[in-house]
C-alpha cells in the first residue's frame, strides 16, 4: 500500500511538472499577437489615399482658377463689343468710357455762376464714325468727362474746341475744313458738367471745303477718301480719329 501511494505521488508530481511547461504555451500564444500589428500598419496606406482626395480638392481649385480664366475671356469679351463701327481718338479707352456713359450738354449762358473747368479737371476725347456713305453726313463728338467733384462750364465752342479734317495722303496739311474758319456764333458755347459726369457735343459737317477769315471757299465739297479729323482744346491733348467717305 505504501508503494502504491508512492507511486500515486509521483504520477501527481508528474502532473504539477505538465502544468508548467503549459503556463508556458499561453505565453508562446502571445507572441503572434505583435504579428497583428501587422494589419494595422497596412491601414497606413488607407490614410494616404485619404490625403490623395484632399489633394484631388485641391485639383478642383485648380478648376476654379479655369473659372477665373472664363472671367478674363469674358472680360475680353467686353472690349471688343465696345468695337461698335465708332472711331475713337486721343485717349482711346477712357474715350470710349466717357462716350457709353455721356448724355448732350446743356448749354449755359457765358454769365453762368458755374465756375469754368479746369484744364486738369476735364478729360476730352473726340469719336466719329469710322465710314460714311456718298449721302452721310458725318458728325463729329467732342466728349467731356468732369473728374473734379464740383460741376463746372466748359467752352466747347468753334473757336475753343476747335476741329479740323484734314485729306489723309494729300499733297499738304492744310485742313479741308475747320470749325474756327467761318463759325456760325463766334462766341464761346458754354455747357455745363456735373461732377463725375460726361456729356457730348456733336458737331455735324456737311462736306463743303472752308477758308479761315469766311473767305470763299473752293467749288464742290469734300470727295471720297481717308481723312483725319483732329480736336484741339486750350490745356488738353490733342485728340485725333479717322474716317472714310465711301464712294457711290
Amino acid at each position: 500500500m505504501l508503494i502504491a501511494w508512492g507511486v500515486t505521488s509521483g504520477g501527481g508530481g508528474g502532473s504539477r511538472s505538465d502544468g508548467k511547461p503549459g503556463g508556458s504555451d499561453p505565453v508562446e500564444s502571445i507572441t503572434p499577437g505583435p504579428s497583428g500589428s501587422g494589419p494595422a500598419i497596412s491601414q497606413q496606406p488607407g490614410g494616404r489615399d485619404e490625403s490623395g482626395e484632399n489633394g484631388g480638392s485641391g485639383g478642383s481649385g485648380g478648376s476654379d482658377g479655369s473659372d477665373g480664366g472664363a472671367g478674363g475671356s469674358s472680360g475680353g469679351a467686353g472690349e471688343g463689343a465696345s468695337s461698335d463701327g465708332a472711331s475713337t481718338g486721343g485717349a482711346g479707352t477712357a474715350g470710349s468710357g466717357t462716350g457709353g456713359g455721356g448724355t448732350a450738354g446743356q448749354q449755359v449762358p457765358a454769365g453762368s455762376p458755374l465756375p469754368e473747368c479746369k484744364p486738369s479737371a476735364v478729360r476730352l476725347s473726340l469719336r466719329t464714325k469710322v465710314s460714311y456713305g456718298p449721302d452721310d453726313k458725318p458728325k463729329f463728338e467732342l466728349i467731356a468727362k468732369n473728374t473734379s467733384s464740383a460741376a463746372c462750364k466748359a467752352d466747347l465752342g468753334p473757336k475753343s474746341a476747335v476741329l479740323t479734317v484734314t485729306e489723309a495722303g494729300g499733297e499738304d496739311d492744310d485742313p479741308v475744313w475747320s470749325s474756327k474758319d467761318c463759325p456760325a456764333a463766334a462766341g464761346p458755347l458754354f455747357l455745363k458738367v456735373p461732377a463725375g459726369a460726361t456729356v457730348i457735343h456733336t458737331v455735324d459737317w456737311n462736306r463743303t471745303l472752308s477758308v479761315p477769315g469766311c473767305a470763299t471757299p473752293p467749288a464742290g465739297k469734300a470727295g471720297p477718301g481717308t481723312y483725319l479729323l483732329e480736336a484741339k482744346a486750350p490745356g488738353a491733348p490733342v485728340q485725333r480719329a479717322s474716317f472714310v467717305l465711301a464712294k457711290d
